[in-house]
């Protein structure tokens, strides 16, 4: 019985070319997860200095407000909600339906990663001791420059481990693109799978393939975290 199912699914995936939707699939994986990290560090950064930022006028108070909102909702939500209300509810609204799948997931990923890296980076902030910016302060920069040359440096030092997990989750949560019919890794086996109606080596493979990703991405955030370490104690 399981001798047949392999035979199955190698035929699916040698012999009919399926590998091909594989690589393609683990591309757009890894695209996904470094793209929507990319973007979370962007829009995490900037919310997390200006929840920072101590003196806040009118207008900053506002954003602080919308942005608590964007956290809320992205933290509050389950990412594969939040890809199919933009991709079936607001696109079409907005006459934009028939839109990249591709483009639409990595927009998602990325505001969803920004709501938590936005947490990530506030953490490193405030990690780093005050005196450290009374100290720039003292020598004559003001609070934008203390923020850009002193304490964001080193906040940035102090989050790049939990960035690092945050990649991790990105590259496993990419596994729901799919619901918008992205040709990520998912969609491959799945595919592989349709075609003979056979899915369970296929997704055995797939789990597999998802771990062997993890893990590597896992070795070079150790690899990252050792290295930082090493520096702390210079």
């Amino acid at each position: 019985m399981l001798g047949e199912k392999l035979e199955i699914f190698y035929n699916q995936l040698i012999t009919k070319g399926g590998y091909n939707l594989v690589l393609e699939g683990i591309l757009v994986t890894l695209l996904l997860a470094i793209l929507g990290l990319l973007i979370g560090v962007v829009i995490g950064t900037l919310v997390a200095i200006l929840n920072a930022k101590e003196e806040k006028n009118t207008f900053e108070k506002a954003l602080v407000f919308i942005c608590k909102l964007y956290v809320g909702f992205f933290r509050g939500t389950p990412i594969v909600v939040q890809l199919l209300f933009l991709y079936f509810v607001i696109l079409p609204l907005l006459g934009l339906a028939g839109s990249s799948a591709l483009i639409v997931a990595v927009c998602i990923f990325g505001l969803n990663s920004g709501a938590y890296v936005s947490e990530i980076m506030r953490s490193g902030i405030l990690s780093v001791d005050n005196g450290q910016n009374e100290a720039a302060r003292a020598l004559g920069l003001n609070s934008k420059q203390s923020m850009r040359f002193v304490v964001f440096p080193q906040a940035l030092k102090n989050a790049l481990p939990n960035l690092g997990n945050e990649f991790i989750t990105l590259l496993k949560e990419t596994s729901v693109a799919n619901y918008v019919t992205v040709h990520d890794l998912t969609y491959a086996f799945r595919t592989i799978g349709s075609a003979s109606y056979e899915y369970m080596v296929p997704y055995f493979f797939l789990a597999l393939c998802y771990l062997i990703l993890v893990l590597i991405a896992s070795y070079f955030v150790k690899i990252l975290e050792g290295k930082l370490r090493k520096s702390d104690k210079h």
